[in-house]
């Protein structure tokens, strides 16, 4: 984690929860990716990209080799993301049950 040499007006902790509702506040998945593009430099949202591609292999309990050949993800990746859905703060699981129920649902209106 970056770390300032000088305290800022705003505590990390207020300017992280302010984001967080920024992201809340988003309406659908087109402004979601207009906001981490304009968030984000390229080579940081791949890696929030490649972290999240991983999720489902992990929670089908691929193996990492597997993942690393399906995906291009580095195993280090993979390992970093499978130690934060086992020990994390559950937010990973959250977003996939979210994700998985979303797309139940899209599947059901369809048909």
């Amino acid at each position: 984690m970056k770390r300032r040499s000088v305290d800022p007006e705003t505590p990390a902790e207020s300017a992280e929860l302010s984001l967080c509702e920024a992201l809340l506040s988003l309406k659908n998945a087109g402004e979601m990716s207009a906001f981490l593009h304009d968030l984000c430099t390229p080579a940081e949202l791949e890696v929030l990209v490649d972290r999240w591609r991983v999720v489902p292999y992990l929670l089908e309990g691929v193996s990492y080799r597997e993942i690393h050949e399906r995906t291009a993800v580095s195993i280090t990746t993979i390992g970093r993301v499978a130690r934060y859905l086992n020990q994390g703060s559950g937010g990973y699981l959250a977003a996939a049950a979210r994700a998985a129920r979303r797309r139940t649902n899209q599947k059901k209106d369809k048909a």
